[in-house]
């Protein structure tokens, strides 16, 4: 005897739509073997802290690839994959190269910014390439626990380079994802995993590791976009509020994050307006502003300090160049002498005019298009720049491996949150 059971119209059983990286299997255990294979070349053309962790992930991933296949499902992939390619290492390598690198140069700016005003060394005092600040005042404040005189790994700056790295890709995945995650466990626990995804992916472990200062623009960026795309009722401050905050403050940290600010204003005015957009750019404008100027007074009685550091000395126009150099097409045209190295400039401008214009022909409408908007101008952009290095690709990666993260694992998800979008 068979039951013809029927359904009334718009009550159909939801469609499941598996997501890559929703329970594990082959899908989560392949594109783990693909890290542990980028993690394992990393470790042999490198040297030092890279080649180091380098050797150290590639064995996390690779036995977090089989307990992925092993157990499908389980938690232990993530667990295994956080801990050896991003907490182990981050440790170890604090522990072994205390200070070194991009730490120590926001270490040297916290201290410089409190007992100066400013986070850079005056012109006179530049005497080498370890001597330039290219970062904005925004990025000393991951250096102050050192100079309050915090001990070992309280005081790096990397582990609060780490700390805000994963709470801010967190929150980014977290308001991305649909609505009616938050009202249920298993869109929970998809959320979690999915940030441990993110932090344990080689585009953040790898940075986050070696106290690299990147991770948190790029979680700053990420977050701007996802609040940006909310039409949430404002209460004490609207999604595009929020949203102008989170960019003006990575504008405030590193110029690398000025590039979105175009992009969301874009993408604001094509949803809401050019009131709109005009609100969220002087918001976020005025954040960036407020914040370099209240963090760093001194710049503005002694400007070219920081002209030399954040304009002149990534332009390579400098007595002493950047060793944040790669084959990349700018980098190899300015290395040919004067006239190529303004010619690379000419070109790093005519990019970023394309990038402008394309904006302003096909505003992106979703956060979505921008970010991928984004992530096609920040690629053209590092490979026009004079000096450039293949990290700073780290951008355009994430963008669109958030864009993976935050897509709807079913269809009640994507209807949930089309009517949130609505609201």
């Amino acid at each position: 005897m068979t039951t013809n059971t029927r359904t009334r119209p718009g009550t159909e059983p939801a469609q499941h739509h598996a997501h890559p990286f929703s329970s594990g299997g082959t899908a989560l255990a392949a594109w783990l073997g693909v890290f542990a294979g980028y993690a394992a070349v990393v470790s042999i053309v490198t040297q030092g802290a890279s080649s180091a962790w380098g050797a150290m992930a590639a064995v996390s991933y690779g036995v977090a690839a089989l307990a992925a296949w092993r157990w499908r499902g389980s938690a232990l992939p993530f667990l295994i994959g956080v801990s050896g390619a991003v907490v182990a290492p981050a440790i170890w390598l604090a522990i072994r190269w205390p200070g070194a690198g991009e730490t120590a140069v926001v270490a040297r700016a916290a201290s410089l910014l409190l007992h100066h005003g400013s986070p850079y060394l005056a012109s006179g005092q530049l005497q080498s390439a370890q001597s330039y600040n290219p970062y904005l005042p925004a990025m000393s404040v991951f250096g102050f626990p050192r100079a309050a005189g915090l001990p070992g790994l309280l005081g790096n700056p990397a582990s609060w380079l780490a700390a805000a790295s994963v709470v801010l890709v967190a929150a980014a995945i977290g308001v991305g994802m649909p609505h009616r995650t938050w009202r249920e466990g298993p869109g929970r626990q998809r959320w979690l995993r999915n940030t441990a995804l993110a932090a344990m992916s080689p585009v953040l472990a790898f940075p986050i590791a070696l106290g690299v200062t990147d991770p948190p623009v790029i979680g700053l960026i990420c977050l701007a976009l996802a609040c940006a795309n909310r039409r949430a009722p404002a209460r004490w401050i609207s999604c595009a509020g929020l949203a102008a905050l989170a960019i003006g403050a990575a504008c405030a940290m590193k110029a690398t994050a000025w590039p979105a600010l175009p992009v969301i204003t874009a993408m604001i005015a094509a949803r809401g307006g050019r009131r709109a957009a005009t609100r969220f750019a002087v918001t976020a404008t005025a954040t960036a502003i407020v914040l370099i100027g209240g963090l760093a007074p001194a710049l503005i009685s002694h400007p070219r300090g920081f002209a030399d550091n954040i304009i002149a000395y990534p332009l390579g126009l400098t007595r002493h160049l950047t060793p944040a150099a790669s084959p990349l097409p700018g980098h190899l045209l300015a290395s040919t002498g004067t006239v190529g190295q303004v010619a690379a400039i000419v070109l790093l401008l005519v990019a970023g005019a394309a990038v402008a214009a394309s904006l302003l022909v096909r505003p992106p409408r979703d956060a979505q298009a921008a970010a991928i908007r984004l992530a096609l101008g920040l690629t053209l952009l590092f490979a026009m720049a004079p000096a450039a290095r293949f990290g700073y690709f780290a951008y355009p990666a994430a963008l669109l491996g958030w864009l993976v993260l935050i897509q709807p694992a079913t269809s009640d998800d994507r209807h949930d949150d089309t009517l949130a979008g609505v609201q």
